[in-house]
């Protein structure tokens, strides 16, 4: 792989305001900062090069919406009305797979400024005379901000600052990192009682104003106080509307109210709040719970009243059978004793009342029937009636009735029913069912059978397997995700099982609606079984005729594992099966070679009594589709006036993974219409991978735009596709780079009428043996792999000698308003020798007579550094730019150009000093010398 298609990567930025403050900077040399303004579009473009051409993805350090990926050439990342939290830092990478990716950052600064927040704060403290005390109020200003906030305080109209008034002190609290301002004002006095302002302002920082906010401090200044005008508990009936009135009892400024729920939770959705006053019509149960009124006016704390709602309400009616608990017997029997209990929520609790009935007639206590109620403050309300001594005439009926004393919701009944057949429960498994195995995505029903009157609730949960963590135990949930699930008929049916629903599973009798006697359970045994995952799914496979190659699937895992078979295929044709081993989890085919009938879709199929995994591969030697080479510019040369030609360049991906490439099938169509082209281009020899290809297309006619489809042909047939659109532009484009990456030139030729020629080399392959104090040690970049152009002053050449380089020919752009457009041309040069002759730049025009003009020189050793060099020309025709290059008194002499660009408009960023640079001949030329270190720091970046 030749790195010089690895992936360079730069930054472009759009600024969307017209303020200075708000644009991209550098900052110690290694962090770009984009600044922006809160509510703006983020807009970070990412101009990528790079052959083939590669992928872009973004990323942010800190989460949030920015990670996407996109194949686009250029990338934005937009965000639209950008707020505080998505400032950070943001990543382009990209990535080609040939050499290292490429990766830049920048840090997005999101600036904004809050409105402030004037609190104040008194303090009442001894003085050491005892003889007064003194009075000290605290006006604190704070206000969110990026950048850091600065603060100015003003009474009435004087502005207040450190040291003006001896009965005042600024400054900035120590643990808020200056993030608020306090104006202490020391034992307060009557020119005190004033009019306070607080100006906020990150100093029009991306033209974000200042801003203000006012207090009046009088002798009536004071905290809020509020009062609740209603009972605390209020408790009230399901569906009736309900009203909480909170007022201000005092605090100058007049308090504001509110109404809030504890831990964030929201006020009921029908809710309405009007000032102190939330009205909540039809207020059901979940809306009972804690309120809060909160009083605030800036000044010392808020004040806080809290009130509870209850919602009268009866839930979760349980009752359970307690045999007589002195004797080893979980049966009822005559002459033993009995408890029934009974158990029911309510709210309020303390309104809660039970009684009893038997048979449907009252009953009441007496000395063998004796009825009890537990303390609501302790548990859930719970009642017992207790039968000592059973007789045959206790058998019947008897019903809990659980009530409120003041209504509002109906009574709960419960019926438990005591005769001869009541007995306590037993659970068992039907036979053959406490261990199951089922498939994944079936539905599989686990069945306890449970006798016993009155039938208890099933509670099914999962069993840990012993040696687990308790740690994991948590994790252990059923397939609902609750911990426990309750059953009334002892059957737990799961859906769509899945391998993680494998294990262990307890069914349990409950005490409630039913014997409160020791629990018995019971365990079944859920195995999954799930066809065998293998790897690779799919893939395809390129081979070239005669070559060995080996297929391998891999079996990740399956249940059961054991007798496990695969099978190999080509189509419907089988080759080869057999079984796994315990020490074998992949199986392979070989292919000593190939021929014509070994093309074709392989599969493996790998089974287990679950089902199969299949592995597919599909071998074939069609060619990989070619790349086209986007990153030269399409320079264009205008022989004739109606039509146009354009250099088709690519490369071949992976040329020696199949037979070798015979031809390309060119294919060619204007847009808009559906008719094709075709003619193949004729390969000679071997493509080696990353080589450039190139052919000239002829004959384009102006100023359509074409479809052009590229096809590689072996002796297999035709390989994948790739197409193209190539675009007529009658002018300069806006841009034109050239770094003599590749062997093009990016259409640069030699002058056929000078001495010599210049050379296209790098500092990697370049012998600096018998010159080693001449010549650049990297490209300007600092790449040692980089390519530049240079002229070779050894032997024979003599002084004087010329070499001259001419770049693609341009139309010049004009307008009805300047026939004279402005280009901006600038290049990279290196002069380092002590022979060192010059370097010319010519503008060679092509109008009604051929011109050069001579816009840039210069001569003698430059150092052992880069320059860069601009300069505006003012072509009147089409033109073409010469770099000659001119031989000095000796052999250390060469003389290196790089990076050459050519930009509509005038030329940017030119030094301070640029009149004093620019040479005699050329008043508007400047140069500007950019160390390697930096450069180097630039690549790094």
């Amino acid at each position: 792989i030749e790195l010089k298609y690895s992936d360079q990567l730069v930054w472009l930025h759009q600024p969307h305001t017209s303020y200075t403050a708000c644009n991209v900077e550098e900052e110690r040399y290694s962090e770009r900062v984009y600044t922006i303004k809160e509510g703006e579009t983020l807009e970070l473009q990412c101009l990528v090069t790079g052959h083939p051409r590669p992928q872009i993805r973004w990323t942010k350090t800190a989460g949030g919406a920015s990670d996407r990926e996109s194949s686009l050439h250029n990338e934005t990342l937009r965000i639209e009305n950008i707020n505080r939290h998505q400032g950070g830092r943001y990543y382009c990478k990209a990535e080609n797979g040939l050499g290292s990716p490429a990766i830049r950052s920048i840090r997005v600064d999101v600036y904004y400024l809050d409105d402030p927040v004037i609190t104040i704060h008194q303090s009442v403290g001894e003085a050491k005379e005892q003889f007064y005390f003194e009075r000290t109020v605290f006006l604190r200003c704070v206000a969110n901000s990026n950048p850091p906030v600065h603060y100015t305080w003003r009474r009435g109209r004087e502005v207040l600052s450190q040291g003006s008034d001896s009965g005042v002190e600024i400054y900035e609290p120590f643990f808020t990192q200056g993030e608020t301002k306090i104006l202490k004002l020391k034992n307060l006095r009557p020119q005190d009682y004033a009019d306070y302002t607080c100006f906020s302002s990150v100093r029009n920082v991306c033209g974000i104003e200042d801003k203000s906010a006012h207090f009046t401090l009088s002798n009536r200044t004071a905290p809020p106080s509020i009062k609740l005008l209603l009972d605390d508990p209020l408790v009230v009936n399901p569906g009736e509307t309900i009203t909480l009135v909170c007022v201000a009892s005092g605090g100058e400024p007049h308090p504001s109210l509110k109404w809030m729920r504890p831990d964030g939770q929201q006020l009921p959705k029908r809710s309405v709040v009007k000032g102190g006053t939330l009205t909540i019509p039809a207020v059901a149960i979940d809306d009972g719970g804690v309120y809060s009124c909160v009083g605030s006016n800036n000044v010392g704390n808020p004040a806080k009243k809290t009130t509870t709602i209850l919602v009268r309400g009866l839930r979760k009616g349980r009752f359970w059978i307690t045999p007589d608990p002195y004797h080893n017997d979980d049966n009822i029997q005559i002459g033993r004793e009995v408890k029934i209990s009974c158990q029911v929520e309510a709210t309020p609790p303390e309104e809660l009342q039970f009684s009893w009935l038997k048979n449907g007639r009252p009953l009441r206590s007496s000395e063998r029937m004796v009825i009890t109620h537990t303390d609501t403050d302790v548990s859930p309300g719970t009642t017992n009636l207790d039968i000592i001594d059973l007789k045959f005439t206790d058998f019947g009926t008897y019903t809990c009735v659980a009530s409120l004393r003041n209504g509002g919701t109906p009574e709960i009944s419960i019926d438990v029913n005591i005769s001869s057949t009541t007995v306590p429960p037993e659970l068992t498994i039907p036979r053959g069912r406490s261990h199951l195995i089922t498939q994944e995505g079936d539905t599989v029903d686990l069945q306890c059978l449970v006798s016993g009157k009155p039938k208890p609730i099933i509670l099914w949960s999962r069993v840990e397997e012993s040696g687990v963590a308790a740690a994991a135990a948590a994790t252990a949930l059923m397939p609902d995700g609750s911990i426990q699930t309750e059953s009334y008929d002892g059957i737990l049916r799961i859906s769509n099982v899945t391998r993680e629903m494998s294990g262990t599973y307890r069914c349990q009798t409950s005490q409630y609606n039913g014997f409160n006697v020791k629990p018995r359970e019971a365990l079944i045994q859920l195995v999954v079984q799930f066809p065998p995952a293998v790897e690779p799914v799919h893939t395809e496979i390129r081979q070239a005729l005669g070559r060995a190659f080996s297929l391998t699937c891999r079996l990740l895992r399956a249940h059961p594992a054991r007798l496990l078979r695969y099978e190999w295929k080509l189509g419907t044709r089988l080759l080869t099966v057999g079984q796994f081993s315990d020490q074998r989890d992949d199986t392979n085919y070989h292919v000593r070679a190939l021929n014509r009938e070994g093309y074709g879709e392989y599969t493996c199929d790998i089974t287990n009594e679950a089902g199969a995994g299949r592995c597919t591969f599909l071998v074939t030697g069609k060619a990989y589709p070619p790349e086209f080479y986007y990153d030269t510019y399409s320079a264009l040369w205008q022989n004739r006036p109606r039509v146009y030609g354009f250099k088709l360049q690519w490369t071949q991906m992976e040329p020696n993974a199949v037979d070798r490439i015979l031809a390309y099938r060119l294919g060619i169509r204007q847009m808009g219409q559906s008719r094709w082209w075709e003619q193949e281009i004729p390969m000679e020899g071997t493509i080696q991978k990353g080589e450039l290809l190139t052919y000239n297309l002829t004959e384009l006619i102006k100023p359509e735009s074409y479809l052009v489809r590229l096809t590689p042909i072996t002796r297999y047939g035709e390989g994948d596709s790739t197409e193209r659109i190539i675009t007529y532009s009658g002018r300069l484009s806006r841009e034109f780079q050239c770094g003599f990456e590749d062997e093009a030139l990016c259409l640069f030729s030699q002058d056929k009428n000078d001495v010599f020629d210049w050379t296209r080399h790098s500092a990697a392959t370049r012998d600096t043996k018998y010159t080693p104090n001449t010549g650049p040690s990297s490209d300007h970049t600092g790449s040692k792999q980089g390519f530049y152009m240079y002229i070779e002053t050894s032997r024979p050449r003599l002084e004087g000698d010329t070499a001259r380089l001419l770049s693609p020919t341009f139309n010049s752009k004009s307008s009805p308003v300047s026939n004279n457009p402005t280009y901006c041309f600038a290049f990279y040069y290196h002069m380092y020798g002590k022979h060192i002759g010059a370097l010319n730049v010519f503008l060679h025009q092509k109008g009604q007579a051929v011109t050069d003009t001579l816009v840039w020189s210069l001569t003698g050793n430059q150092g052992d550094r880069w320059c860069q060099a601009k300069v505006n020309i003012h072509p009147t025709t089409a033109f073409q730019m010469v770099i000659e290059g001119v031989r000095g008194s000796g052999i250390e002499g060469d003389i290196a150009i790089d990076d050459v660009t050519i930009e509509e408009g005038e030329c940017k960023d030119p030094p301070p000093n640029s009149e004093s640079l620019a040479p005699p001949s050329s008043p508007h030329i400047w140069q500007h010398c950019i160390t390697l270190i930096l450069a180097l720091i630039g690549q790094q970046r």
